[in-house]
């Protein structure tokens, strides 16, 4: 840990003095010397950046199942005045960091190179600034709200709103067009990225699980409005669980499936992408699948918190099948009739919402009680 926050290179011995304390069953605090034992002093580190260094916490056992820690909270501003409440003394929902973390994650899950990403937040109406290396290759960029603090904006690099939008990170996500990105066979595909997952091993199952994040990021963008808000949360839940502990190869064999997927989702006309309440169930049956398959792997592999973050995924996804009041599919497919009845008494993915009846039965309509 010491070494991965750049306190104590490996070899070195004549580095800072440092001390762990095990404040609990989940954490520890770890104190350093800002002097090494050969005199120069240490060059000071930002504990945030530390904090949030990759690998630091591999170390710990049961609890290191978190590689890179939640998005940045909204954090106190200058004079005192923190982010969120700079937010609701304008009348917004949201601070600008929280408004950026979900503009850029949505352009990132889109996105196939990293021209097409800034192209996206641009669009999107984000003032973007770029950094490059000494030989001129991009290496970084950073992102603002246009008007944030009069005149002068408030620039966020990737890496300060969440690890894993960091550019390298982003650009690890990265996957070429897949054709045909067929909005009909998208369900199709989902399903069987979904038993591709469940067979994935350790390192294959890593980048399966990040585009699936993805795909639930896009399938939140483009969902019908009384879904919506429910599939956001699903998509919000499972970015814990599209993380995996010290994996950077992001290759699987479902992950060109969950691909192509969101690549349907985006591209397809908004009356196609809708298709009424019928063709919603079955994207929110075909998503609850996989990320069932997710809960599973991450399960297999011992990632406690990941498991938790999914479950919580497929709980919401079941909730907004909900919604859609419209008639369950004739034949749920045997993924989904072998998955138990677990998370918080909701219905599993083979469960059949049971048909409303009524005024409140048309696709895109709230559902009424049932008879």
């Amino acid at each position: 840990m010491v070494a991965a926050a750049g306190i104590v290179p490996h070899g070195d011995a004549r580095a800072c003095r440092w001390v762990a304390v095990r404040h609990a069953d989940d954490h520890i605090h770890l104190v350093a010397t800002l002097a090494r034992q050969d005199g120069p002093p240490h060059p000071r580190r930002h504990p945030p950046h530390a904090h949030h260094r990759p690998r630091l916490r591999d170390s710990l056992g049961p609890s290191a199942d978190v590689p890179d820690g939640p998005d940045r909270a909204p954090s106190p501003g200058h004079g005192g005045e923190g982010e969120g409440e700079k937010a609701a003394r304008r009348g917004l929902t949201e601070s600008a960091r929280e408004s950026l973390q979900r503009t850029v994650r949505e352009a990132a899950a889109r996105a196939t190179d990293t021209t097409d990403f800034l192209t996206r937040l641009r669009d999107a109406g984000l003032r973007v600034r770029e950094h490059h290396d000494e030989n001129g290759a991009l290496d970084g960029y950073a992102v603002a709200l246009p008007g944030d603090r009069g005149s002068r904006p408030v620039w966020f690099s990737g890496r300060t709103l969440a690890y894993d939008l960091s550019l390298p990170r982003i650009r690890e996500r990265f996957h070429p067009t897949v054709a045909p990105a067929d909005l009909a066979r998208a369900h199709t595909r989902i399903r069987e990225a979904a038993t591709l997952l469940a067979r994935a091993g350790r390192t294959e199952g890593a980048g399966d699980v990040a585009a699936l994040g993805d795909l639930l990021v896009v399938a939140a963008a483009t969902a019908p409005t009384v879904v919506r808000d429910q599939i956001r949360a699903a998509a919000a839940a499972f970015e814990q669980a599209s993380r995996t502990p010290g994996t950077r190869t992001l290759h699987g064999t479902a992950r060109a499936h969950f691909k192509a997927s969101a690549q349907a989702l985006e591209h397809a006309p908004q009356t196609a992408r809708g298709g009424g309440a019928p063709a919603v169930l079955n994207l929110l049956i075909a998503l609850v699948e996989a990320v069932e398959a997710a809960t599973a792997w991450h399960r297999a592999q011992h990632h406690h918190a990941q498991t938790r973050a999914a479950a919580q995924a497929a709980a919401l996804l079941r909730e907004a099948a909900t919604l859609t009041g419209a008639p369950p599919p004739d034949r749920p497919s045997r993924a989904s009739r072998s998955v138990p009845r677990t998370v918080r008494g909701v219905p599993a993915a083979g469960v059949r919402p049971r048909p409303v009846t009524g005024p409140h039965s048309q696709p895109g309509s709230r559902p009424g009680r049932s008879s």
